[in-house]
């Protein structure tokens, strides 16, 4: 994007309990579609790890610990919805793994990726479509993953948190159209 496009100075920053585990095929990373980057900016004690590399498996075995919760986020009728009394009923603060990509993409790779036996499956609730205009979503639930974080933590932190990082998604979106002269 350009400097004078730059959402940048925009960044929120929150310190959470929650930390996010963005899980993206090697292939997306580089894409200035791919928006889950951008909502790790946001949100320092998280990070992103990459997969589908030739000679490089990923084992996310690391992320089962004692003292933190894992959840994975998978896009799938036959898992509980994450809300707050789930969230509640384990005083542990979680650690939220979010496969990037599309809805189909997300599915396979909760249940292909190693080390992610120790982990509890959770969807989205239903809610309002995605606001994101540069890629095209298939599937009615589907949202862009920057939206997928944003209104998980909203669940799992506070409202606050997900206006905030929706406040951030949406100047992305219009920078973005804007600079491929759309509006």
């Amino acid at each position: 994007m350009h400097t004078e496009r730059c959402v940048c100075p925009d960044i929120p920053r929150y310190d959470l309990a929650t930390r996010v585990v963005l899980v993206m095929h090697h292939r997306e990373y580089p894409k200035p579609t791919a928006t889950g980057p951008l909502a790790l900016e946001a949100l320092p004690n998280s990070e992103i790890r990459i997969h589908g590399e030739r000679d490089s498996l990923l084992d996310l075995s690391d992320l089962a610990t004692p003292e933190r919760r894992t959840l994975l986020l998978y896009p799938g009728d036959d898992v509980p919805v994450l809300t707050r009394a789930l969230v509640e009923s384990d005083p542990r603060p979680v650690t939220l793994v979010v496969p990037d990509g599309t809805w189909r993409q997300a599915s396979r790779m909760g249940r292909r990726l190693p080390g992610l036996g120790h982990t509890g499956m959770v969807r989205l609730p239903e809610g309002a479509p995605t606001e994101w205009g540069i890629r095209r979503e298939n599937h009615p639930q589907g949202l862009a993953t920057f939206e997928a974080i944003a209104r998980a933590l909203g669940i799992i932190e506070s409202p606050a948190v997900q206006s905030g990082l929706e406040e951030l998604f949406r100047l992305m979106v219009r920078r973005s159209l804007d600079a491929r002269g759309r509006d």
